[in-house]
């Protein structure tokens, strides 16, 4: 059972843990190379999810502020900026419950094509998909879809309720099926236990295909929120984490995403060595901040890594393996 030998590498000592993920990373992966992602929020709050974690839910009393879509242009202007900044990826984020069949899933659309025109890697995240959708964002280009399963299917419930893990699910299947790439991953800190992290693991791993990139992210306990005053987990943990995404899922981008900005330089590096090969780069993630991109092209200069700018595929030395 996958579930079982997870556990075991995560009870493994630390060190131990972190040196086996190392050695899953280099069969996989450039060692010397980390993928810089810039994530933009096109349609910002008024989502009618009450996903306890949020700052744009109608449920949540934040004082986010709700705008509309932007216009076509304005996209692309934030894109040639993060495209000269350094970026290779631009995500685009919408506070939809499920994108409709209308003139602004049609603006989405264009907003693809104009990031696929920069020469950028092209990324969409805009609640439930179905084929239909899936289909016509492929068309235009796009790379991948986001759609993160938060946390176990198990602990599900306790963080949103308006809609279900295996809504999720479909999601996920329906952009496959476009031949689109899938972007899961999933929150730590949402009051979960280890079991649940373990379990969204073995779930994101078990995907046909497996994802092609797997964001991790810390949670950032907003003001307004049911989790308010959830404690961010540690930098071990976080770590724990992403080594074992990158045993379990070894030819994905594991990024290093939200919760990024109080971690330390040299906590950022262990998760780096455990196999983190991916990160949010610029100084907003949707409505958080983040690390500037002046600290983190300093710590990439020290640590001798190079930013992986272009829009190629993903570079994987042999075919996902089965944990061991």
């Amino acid at each position: 059972m996958l579930y079982q030998r997870l556990r075991e590498l995560y009870d493994q000592p630390f060190l131990d843990l972190v040196s086996q993920a190392r050695q899953v990373h280099e069969r996989h992966w450039p060692t010397d190379e980390i993928q810089l992602c810039t994530l933009l929020s096109i349609k910002t709050g008024a989502c009618p999810e009450d996903c306890k974690y949020c700052s744009q839910s109608v449920h949540n009393e934040t004082g986010i502020e709700s705008t509309d879509l932007m216009d076509v242009e304005e996209v692309r202007r934030q894109a040639r900026i993060a495209k000269d900044a350094g970026s290779g990826r631009f995500c685009m984020g919408a506070g939809w419950r499920e994108p409709r069949d209308d003139a602004e899933f049609e603006q989405v659309l264009a907003m693809v094509r104009e990031v696929r025109e920069l020469g950028m890697e092209a990324c969409v995240t805009l609640g439930m998909l179905n084929q239909d959708q899936a289909q016509r964002l492929k068309d235009a280009g796009l790379t991948s879809y986001n759609h993160n399963i938060d946390t176990s299917p198990e602990y599900y419930d306790s963080v949103i309720t308006t809609r279900t893990f295996e809504d999720r699910i479909e999601t996920l299947r329906n952009v496959s099926q476009a031949d689109l790439k899938v972007c899961s991953g999933g929150i730590l800190g949402l009051g979960e236990s280890i079991d649940d992290r373990l379990r969204m693991l073995e779930v994101l791993s078990e995907l046909d295909p497996q994802p092609e990139s797997v964001p991790i992210n810390r949670l950032v306990p907003i003001e307004g929120t049911p989790l308010e005053g959830n404690q961010p987990v540690d930098a071990f943990e976080m770590c724990r984490i992403i080594a074992l995404a990158r045993i379990s899922i070894p030819g994905a981008r594991v990024r290093l995403s939200a919760g990024r900005e109080d971690l330390s330089e040299e906590a950022q590096t262990l998760c780096f060595f455990a196999g983190a090969n991916s990160i949010f780069y610029g100084e907003r993630l949707l409505t958080t901040g983040n690390v500037t991109e002046d600290r983190d092209l300093s710590l990439i200069e020290k640590l001798g890594l190079k930013a992986q700018t272009d829009a190629r595929e993903a570079q994987r030395e042999s075919d996902p393996e089965p944990v061991q």
